[in-house]
């Protein structure tokens, strides 16, 4: 790939791509809902959850545009397509054919004698599902949640699943944002981002750690684009060198557009080796502390374990946060430099920062670099993780929580009238491991691709065939449905674009945004099928045939959701009053106390972590070949495990997805060459996992590191490779050889 002079991201690209997704045969269709995406009186787009700006018009993304356009597209799957395509067959298609198929339109049950899914009734689905949690023991079952999940279906769902009587609650925050929560809880006493989208306003500098917005997050390229413009020093930290983070062309920005000029986003771009990003932030709290430049009056007043911290950094040397971080000195100096002479600051994040072993102590190191210039709780500075899905942190508030606090499962239990279980559940990686083992039997899953967006896919799809019972609530095919259990059911359900009539009443469902915001969405749109039923409808029903003698009338609670809503006011914290502020243009903030420096773990706390040891070392004895480390990434045509086409635009990558981006001297010192295939080989101290025929393209990335795509290289991850505390997969470095 030549990066010379390459085209900026956003602008005639962005547009043109956008344009694609719209079907000819209902382009009129395809127009109104974009129109609609993120406004007050339309749909919260499916993509991701970067927050709306009010009072503007267009709030779609190219991204965004794509994953409405998967939504209603005229394609549909229908009975027929299931009988003229066993699951075997099915198995040998790759992800994007298998999401291209279309809108699922009926519940479908998997049939091992045929090896095809036949129709069933939903009354018989549920009965079916009924039965088969009868059979088990509670903490035998497990009940997976997609950030995609409104607050109100999270809600319904953790309440059946507490009522049945298991913790049992696997997420996806379980293989994103864990240790943003934990760390973060820990540190400033709440496990969200402090900032709001005003704050990027305010910001003299930002920090971007381990993140892709350009792809993962497009509308957040706006934002840093004006506070570029305005003169704020947008600095980025990623070992990949990417194109949305250096130069932008804003598709509403007429003279841009117009002129076919540009701006750039990055004031200083530097490229740490993958996973050198604790050296880094060790190295911005050493140029403070060297330049007298903390905040004295915060740290004694707010904090706690400074002292401590003093001592650390003092006693790390410059030289070990050189060889530690991939970057030089120079450049460690200069990014401390731009961070002394901010007086507001934001550091940012994505799961860069958060796929790594030591995930959880580079979060916390990264909190301690704001509290010692006192950057939280003050304009235009705080701390920002950047949440995937556009409600996956709705759900954690909602009470989607394998280990649910003490205090919260008081309140539920008083709102609801019962004695919620006590016993902590398991996370993603916990109850694979207990499917694999036999301790799980019935697996649920709540939106999403399990099979897909795990690690270890091999034991992971092991483990699933293993289930008695697995039943997946969807809108589309993928790849989990062809990994059945003994007993098996595809639930389709209204997408978010659609409109939700319950009693003859078109209903909302609430989400909430990477900054606590909370607001309505209303579907907009007749549903793709007749027999497709609401998220909270098909919890409720699947409730209802399951529990015996429930203080919940859950049929009665979906007639109109304002129901569910009343009991979250009362259930959850802050939500009082939830369907008058709800119903506010824009909805409200859930307020964060950090934010306000009311710290409710006593004072914010300043935390210690070494430095720690290469994985890469640490495994390099087991193998004689020479060992580069992988990171996992996303096409700029994907979103999490949706593929919408096989193209890589930024990347200038098209119609493949094996790809593995080296750098070039990597590649010529192991005598391979660019467009040679290779087979990719991760080293674990259990066994060695292989993926096979990937093409290697050049790309700007430190030597020693290497990049391709995921859900095609998780069967690298090692299943007990993960964020040490958080149990997040550790798939942003993994150490690999090729095979030629």
């Amino acid at each position: 790939m030549s990066q010379k002079n390459p085209s900026p991201a956003g602008g005639w690209g962005a547009l043109k791509a956008t344009l694609a997704t719209i079907e000819p045969n209902h382009a009129g269709k395809s127009v109104i809902a974009l129109a609609n995406a993120n406004q007050p009186d339309g749909f919260d787009c499916p993509g991701c959850a970067w927050p709306d700006k009010p009072n503007t018009r267009v709030q779609f993304c190219e991204n965004g545009a794509k994953a409405i356009g998967h939504e209603i597209t005229s394609k549909r799957v229908e009975a027929d397509f299931f009988a003229e395509h066993t699951v075997s067959d099915l198995q040998l298609w790759d992800d994007y054919s298998l999401e291209q198929q279309g809108r699922l339109t009926a519940p479908m049950r998997f049939d091992a004698t045929s090896d095809r899914y036949l129709p069933i009734s939903w009354d018989d689905a549920f009965q079916l599902i009924a039965r088969h949690l009868k059979e088990i023991k509670p903490d035998e079952a497990h009940f997976y949640t997609s950030g995609r999940t409104g607050n109100e279906t999270a809600f319904l769902y953790q309440l059946f699943v507490r009522l049945y009587g298991t913790n049992n609650m696997p997420d996806c925050s379980n293989m994103c944002h864990e240790p943003s929560g934990l760390a973060l809880n820990a540190s400033i006493g709440v496990g969200k981002g402090t900032v709001t989208l005003e704050d990027f306003d305010h910001a003299e500098a930002i920090f971007i750690f381990g993140q892709n917005p350009g792809t993962n997050h497009p509308r957040m390229l706006g934002t840093l684009h004006e506070a570029a413009q305005r003169g704020c020093q947008i600095v980025v930290i990623n070992p990949l060198k990417e194109r949305g983070l250096v130069l932008f062309q804003d598709p509403q920005n007429p003279l841009q557009m117009l002129s076919n000029s540009a701006s750039p986003i990055a004031s200083l771009y530097v490229q740490p080796q993958l996973g050198g990003d604790l050296a880094i932030a060790k190295a911005l709290l050493k140029s403070v502390l060297e330049a007298g430049a903390a905040d004295q009056a915060f740290i004694a007043e707010h904090t706690d374990g400074f002292a401590e911290l003093v001592a650390d950094i003092t006693a790390t040397s410059w030289e070990d946060l050189v060889s530690h971080s991939g970057l030089t000195l120079a450049e460690l100096k200069q990014l401390g430099d731009v961070y002394i002479q901010s007086k507001a600051t934001i550091i940012t994040w994505g799961m860069g920062i958060t796929q790594h072993q030591h995930a959880v102590a580079t979060i916390q190191m990264l909190c301690n670099v704001l509290l010692v210039k006192g950057n939280i709780g003050k304009a235009g500075a705080g701390v920002c993780p950047v949440r995937g899905h556009s409600n996956v942190q709705g759900d954690r508030t909602m009470g989607i929580n394998e280990r649910p606090s003490a205090a919260f499962l008081q309140q539920l239990g008083k709102a609801c009238g019962f004695t919620p279980p006590a016993q902590q559940g398991r996370n993603v990686v916990e109850s694979i491991a207990a499917m694999e083992s036999g301790a799980g039997k019935v697996f649920i899953a709540m939106g999403g691709n399990f099979a897909a967006a795990t690690p270890d896919t091999e034991r992971t799809h092991a483990a699933l065939r293993k289930q008695n019972l697995t039943v997946h609530i969807t809108t589309t095919l993928n790849r989990s449905h062809l990994v059945p259990g003994l007993d098996a059911l595809i639930l389709p359900c209204l997408g978010r674009t659609e409109i939700d009539l319950q009693n003859e009443q078109p209903q909302s469902i609430s989400v909430e945004d990477s900054m606590s915001m909370v607001h309505l969405t209303h579907g907009i749109k007749t549903p793709a099928s007749p027999h497709l039923l609401s998220e909270p409808e098909i919890v409720a029903r699947m409730a209802a045939a399951t529990l015996s003698n429930s203080p919940v009338d859950f049929i009665a609670l979906i007639q109109d959701y304002d129901l569910i809503r009343d009991l979250i006011s009362v259930a959850i914290p802050g939500f009082t009053e939830f369907n008058q502020r709800v119903r506010v243009p824009g909805g409200f903030y859930l307020g964060n106390t950090a934010r306000e420096r009311r710290w409710v773990v006593g004072k914010a706390r300043f935390k210690v972590h070494a430095l720690q040891a290469s994985i890469r070392d640490q495994l390099q004895g087991l193998t004689t070949q020479p060992l580069l480390t992988l990171t996992t990434i996303r096409s700029h045509d994907q979103y999490n495990t949706t593929v919408y086409r096989r193209n890589d635009r930024y990347r200038g990558i098209q119609n493949e997805r094996k790809v593995l981006f080296i750098n070039a001297e990597d590649m010529a010192e192991q005598g391979l060459q660019a467009d040679q295939y290779v087979n990719i080989v991760s080293v674990w101290f259990d066994r060695e996992r292989q993926v096979n025929d990937f093409r290697l393209q050049p790309f700007d990335i430190p030597r020693g590191c290497m990049a391709a795509y995921f859900p095609e290289t998780n069967p690298l991850v090692p299943l007990d490779y993960y964020a040490v505390g958080a149990m997040t997969p550790a798939s942003k470095a993994l150490v690999v050889y090729l095979q030629a």
